[in-house]
């Protein structure tokens, strides 16, 4: 098997918390982002957003109804009644010191080269390319068993241990999801849920540092996840998740302890088009720093990323089928570019 290394990282750039602490106002032209401007924004349509309740799921086809719903037409949906709610509230509390620590000690889990892995920016594979207004600090706790635990900060003392909690409780939700979006599918759950039992999970926390002139910086370019499900969670009360629904964007108001849900590339692909993985986009607050915390499941490295054989019986498959190793490859070696990954994915019409 494949080490993660194998796969490439991100060049260095300079760390943005620190850019952004200098007063001076001045902005890297590197950061500078005169799309920004032209984008429509629509703020009316927030309260559209579906909310699926977990409890609910398990023995109301309506809401069985609404989850299948919000894959087909939003590729997104915030989850309520998970159970989590107590996990989630440590992991906000613990990134929220990880971010307060000096630079120097939060440089001490660097990404190492040709890594995606600890602290730094991502995607970043050009000294030319435009950069995001942000710090992240990325982990793999799954498969526990290729854990880089040297990138697992040992400050705040309680970070290894919730982190642990939290992705094995984020795993469960999403395998839980997984199997409702096989059953609404058509496709036998365990089949689906058995792709990723052992999958991989990254989480990656967010810092984007408020910025005066925040219409004029991107905090993370626009792109839809390439992975399977992603499961967000805002951890303070700044909002900057925006989705793109009918070619406008569309701000998310995050609910009181939901976890913001989205369909990644491989979901889409599985389905064979079915379901649809969203792009979205974090802007920057002009006075207030903004964290987040996004975890990632997606299918171990044996399972070939393709249109699932149940779905293509009477329709052509819409989408290539590849080696799992290879669908990485092509993900963490290219810049962040909305959904032009699936683009190289999707046969010719």
């Amino acid at each position: 098997m494949s080490t993660r290394k194998d796969f490439g990282g991100s060049l260095p750039v300079a760390n943005v918390q620190a850019l952004a602490s200098d007063n001076s106002g001045d902005i890297p032209i590197r950061d500078l982002r005169a799309e920004l401007q032209s984008e429509e924004v629509l703020v009316d349509e927030s309260p559209h957003i579906p909310i699926i309740d977990m409890r609910k799921l398990m023995v109301d086809d309506d809401e069985m109804e609404k989850l299948h719903f919000a894959c087909k037409d939003w590729g997104f949906f915030q989850l309520i009644n998970h159970g989590v709610e107590e996990v989630i509230e440590k992991m906000k509390m613990d990134v929220q010191e990880f971010f307060k620590l000096p630079l120097e000690e939060k440089n001490a889990y660097a990404q190492p080269p040709n890594n995606i892995e600890g602290y730094g920016q991502a995607f970043v594979v050009s000294q030319d390319q435009k950069l995001d207004w942000g710090d992240m600090l990325f982990l793999f706790p799954l498969p526990a068993s290729l854990r880089n635990m040297r990138l697992w900060p040992e400050n705040p003392t309680s970070f290894r241990e919730t982190l642990d909690n939290y992705s094995s409780e984020l795993h469960r939700v999403s395998i839980n999801l997984l199997r409702s979006m096989a059953k609404n599918l058509g496709v036998n759950p365990d089949k689906l849920a058995s792709m990723f039992e052992d999958g991989t999970q990254g989480v990656r926390m967010n810092y984007y540092p408020p910025c005066v002139h925040a219409d004029k910086v991107m905090g993370l370019t626009p792109h839809s996840d390439a992975t399977g499900l992603t499961l967000l969670v805002q951890v303070n009360e700044v909002q900057g998740l925006q989705i793109k629904k009918n070619g406008k964007w569309v701000p998310i108001k995050p609910v009181p302890d939901g976890l913001v849900v989205n369909i990644g590339d491989i979901i889409e692909i599985m389905s064979n088009g079915e379901y649809k993985s969203i792009e979205h986009r974090a802007v920057v607050n002009p006075e207030k720093e903004r964290l987040s915390i996004a975890a990632f499941h997606s299918p171990d490295h044996r399972t070939m990323i393709g249109p699932l054989p149940d779905l293509i019986k009477e329709n052509s498959a819409n989408y290539k089928t590849t080696s799992h190793d290879d669908f990485l490859r092509i993900v963490v070696t290219r810049k962040l570019d909305g959904k032009s990954l699936l683009g190289q994915m999707k046969f010719a019409d």
